[in-house]
């Protein structure tokens, strides 16, 4: 028994925060101290190295899980299914339902539940739970929906991730121009199909050393008295961690497989810096002596920037819509979903569509 996606579907908010919008913003650095540089110049080499123009921003009125339930109803409408049918609805998810303005996040009851109730479903044996795993939370719900197939223990499963960062971030941190909200959804369900679906996968958590990486700290600007806790990076670490260890993950995958790297058309890979994700493929092409094709790996961060559980299954919904230039996936394509986020976590997934 095999997994294949049957519906896809996702939320891109209205708002949209210019690079311009963040003109005057006093940023800090971590011990309070003042940046040399003018805010136009640090906005400039910002865009320089992520390649993050603008992002979205959801309304004051909406939370997370109006986003997930947005995204979820589209992967519903798109897979033409009963909801009624679904066996598990899985949330990728890091900060729970954060309200405009709310000091603290609303975690009770869980995103899942709360998107089963804006979906009126009735049926009690549709499971709901979240799952928290950094930013490749959609990729590993996409495991465990397979897990739940593979085994017999579900037939189809509607997998979200959906986060609403721009409520957890410092306006004194610059690496808050990084981050954004959204949500993207998959419908999966049980094939016997041998020619199409979830192919191989792998998935890691490293904690030893950088269990920390990702953070809630306090504001950088020591000089207000600020309750909120914010997420926080060590922005060098991760980007060398990725560089060595995403690489390698994506390479088992394939290699597991049995499959010819020359077959692989697409790579969904997490949206969270430019010149990262550019340099990660080329290393993952390079360990097979090869240079990346052309046109390998669609792009949203410019325009969305880093919507983190939302980026992938957003992106692929991009592409299938013909709204991403240069790019397409039609029937038969090897494709790849690769994420790399807090824990550290890294996962991909070979899917044949």
């Amino acid at each position: 028994m095999g997994t294949k996606i049957i519906g896809v579907g996702s939320y891109i908010p209205e708002g949209v925060a210019k690079n311009d919008d963040f003109e005057n913003h006093d940023f800090f650095n971590e011990d309070g101290s003042s940046f040399p540089h003018e805010n136009d110049v640090i906005i400039e080499k910002f865009k320089a190295i992520t390649g993050i123009a603008e992002r979205r921003y959801l309304r004051d009125d909406l939370n997370t899980s109006d986003m997930a339930f947005f995204a979820a109803e589209r992967a519903i409408a798109n897979a033409g299914i009963d909801k009624e049918t679904l066996d598990y609805i899985i949330v990728a998810q890091n900060y729970g339902d954060v309200k405009h303005g709310d000091l603290q996040s609303d975690t009770v009851p869980s995103l899942a539940s709360r998107v089963k109730n804006k979906l009126r479903i009735q049926n009690p044996y549709c499971v709901g739970y979240d799952i928290l795993f950094g930013c490749p939370g959609w990729v590993e719900g996409m495991i465990q929906a397979h897990a739940y197939i593979k085994s017999g223990m579900a037939k189809r499963c509607l997998v979200i991730g959906a986060e609403a960062l721009s409520r957890v971030v410092d306006p004194h941190d610059r690496d808050s121009m990084i981050y954004s909200d959204g949500a993207g959804a998959t419908v999966v369900e049980a094939t016997d199909n041998d020619d199409s679906g979830y192919i191989t996968h792998k998935s890691a958590t490293y904690a030893y050393d950088e269990a920390n990486f990702i953070f809630f700290g306090e504001t950088n600007n020591q000089e207000i008295t600020d309750r909120r806790r914010y997420i926080k990076m060590y922005g060098r670490k991760i980007y060398n961690f990725a560089l060595i260890n995403v690489p390698d993950a994506m390479k088992a995958t394939m290699d597991e497989s049995g499959l010819d790297i020359k077959e692989l058309k697409k790579i969904f890979i997490h949206q969270a810096n430019e010149k990262m994700d550019e340099a990660i493929i080329k290393r993952f092409y390079k360990l097979y002596d090869m240079e990346a094709p052309e046109f390998i790996m669609p792009m949203s961060i410019n325009k969305l920037g880093n919507s983190s559980v939302a980026t992938v299954p957003t992106l692929y919904d991009l592409v299938l819509n013909g709204k991403l230039e240069n790019h397409e996936v039609n029937k038969g394509d090897l494709i790849m979903f690769a994420s790399v986020g807090a824990g550290m976590n890294i996962n991909a997934i070979l899917y044949r569509v």
